[in-house]
């Protein structure tokens, strides 16, 4: 995986996707929108401000954004600390044109909140606290500290201080509400994309294992023939060549390496097959494929007809597809994962539907996340048995989400639940009293029509080029 994915994943490195030419441009917008209010200011209402030190604050804003375009490349992307910094700075300028315009008492005072829920869109939580703490500490001192608002006849314009204080109460929590509430549906989008970005990764991965498998597949069956015709071929000569030694074992070395290379061709295509032979399977054997790599370690994993389903009712063939497949694997990985010995893998199936249930015998989803379960990224508290149980692992859920979005694109749909003690199939023996996760797909989704499925699949397409 590439560092940028990696980042990607780890939701590192968001506030480094800002480019500075965005900044400019939201600059220039407020700079437009301060140069005209001072004008309405000054000759619409004709109030009596300290207009030179307004504009100067004003210019300091359009040399800033000079600068910046002219020393800096225009696709820069902006570090922590810069976004941080050109935050504040804006953050700064809006608060001494308020000191030079009435402080709170302009009404103009509540776009101070806006630089910090930028601050919390972009930036880290460290970083947002302490931009947030200095806006509110600026609103706190223009409460008491600030030029006044004055009208052409010197009346001064001023809110009752009841108003006044209710005014900075209102933008204290609109500067906490709005960081807070931004902070959490970013950060929420942010995990959605990266958790998407990570399934898209594991389905591409799969597809390339698949699409090798199909190679090594299509070369193993076009190889066969010739290198039957070698070892053929050699085999004759050895015959012919008994009674010359030299030429005898020059023919024995081709043959034993004819034979070395169809085992080699043998042992590559185990690996896995994509011809229109295993572009559909029998439903067991599909589940039995995802559940292979789980069958070694430790945990009895018992593959299972449901009760009432007539045996004599053939399973369905299906589409062998990686999604299906990858996500299967890794439901049944976090039940091996959890288990205390035991996994169960229930199939059943009906002329509307396909179902699929992987339970196990372990302690099942926490209570409190039952809900949650299938969103990316949530975290529990461990125990030491846990960490004992599965090291290295972080809880965060992403597993469980990738295996949900694989598996409803291929038109499942999926319910997690728990199992209870009173729920056994038999008295002696393990049970399935853990987690239990139903996968269930509309036939028409995922099965082949029966006369589809008995009929002749033609040959083999080539792989595009």
């Amino acid at each position: 995986m590439s560092d940028f994915s990696a980042e990607l994943i780890s939701g590192r490195g968001r506030s480094n996707w800002i480019r500075l030419r965005t900044i400019i441009l939201v600059r220039w917008i407020a700079i437009v929108g301060q140069v005209i209010a001072l004008i309405v200011a000054q000759q619409v209402f004709q109030l009596e401000l300290e207009y030179g030190l307004c504009y100067l604050a004003v210019g300091i804003s359009v040399i800033g954004n000079l600068i910046s375009m002219f020393v800096f490349p225009e696709n820069k992307l902006l570090s922590e600390s810069e976004n941080a910094f050109m935050i504040l700075f804006d953050l700064l300028q809006l608060s001494f044109l308020l000191f030079l315009t009435g402080g709170l008492h302009n009404p103009f005072s509540i776009l101070v909140v806006g630089p910090v829920t930028i601050s919390a869109s972009v930036l880290s939580v460290r970083s947002t606290a302490i931009l947030a703490a200095t806006a509110i500490v600026l609103v706190t001192l223009m409460l008491e500290f600030h030029m006044p608002l004055r009208m052409e006849q010197r009346f001064i314009l001023r809110m009752p201080d009841v108003f006044l204080y209710g005014s900075w109460v209102a933008i204290v929590i609109a500067i906490l509400f709005s960081s807070v509430y931004s902070r959490r549906v970013v950060s929420e989008m942010s995990s959605m994309s990266e958790a998407l970005a990570a399934t898209q990764m594991a389905l591409a991965r799969e597809q390339k294992l698949t699409d090798l498998g199909g190679v090594v597949a299509a070369a193993a069956h076009e190889l066969g023939t010739p290198l039957a015709t070698i070892k053929l071929t050699s085999a004759e000569l050895m015959d012919e060549l008994e009674d010359r030694k030299d030429l005898y074992e020059d023919a024995a070395l081709i043959r034993a390496q004819a034979d070395r290379c169809r085992e080699i061709l043998r042992s590559m295509g185990r690996a896995g097959k994509d011809d229109l032979h295993l572009r559909t399977a029998p439903l067991t054997a599909v589940v039995a494929e995802a559940a292979e790599p789980h069958l070694d370690r430790g945990k009895e994993v018992l593959f299972e007809i449901a009760a009432g389903q007539d045996a004599a009712d053939r399973p369905p063939t299906i589409m062998r597809r990686p999604e299906v497949i990858h996500g299967l694997r890794n439901l049944i990985q976090n039940a091996v994962d959890f288990s205390r010995s035991s996994v169960w893998i229930e199939s059943s199936w009906s002329d509307e539907a396909i179902v699929l249930r992987i339970m196990d015998d372990g302690r099942g989803y926490p209570s409190h996340l039952i809900g949650r379960i299938g969103d990316p990224f949530v975290r529990k508290r461990r125990s030491e048995r846990d960490r004992k149980q599965r090291p290295g692992y972080e809880g965060m859920g992403l597993g469980l989400f990738i295996a949900k979005t694989l598996l409803e694109r291929s038109g499942a749909e999926l319910s997690f639940a728990n199992g209870s003690d009173g729920s056994p199939q038999s008295t002696d023996g393990p049970r399935p009293s853990g987690a239990i996760v139903e996968v269930s797909w509309p036939r028409e989704e995922i099965a082949l029509a029966p006369d589809t499925a008995l009929g002749p699949l033609g040959l083999n397409p080539q792989f595009p080029t």
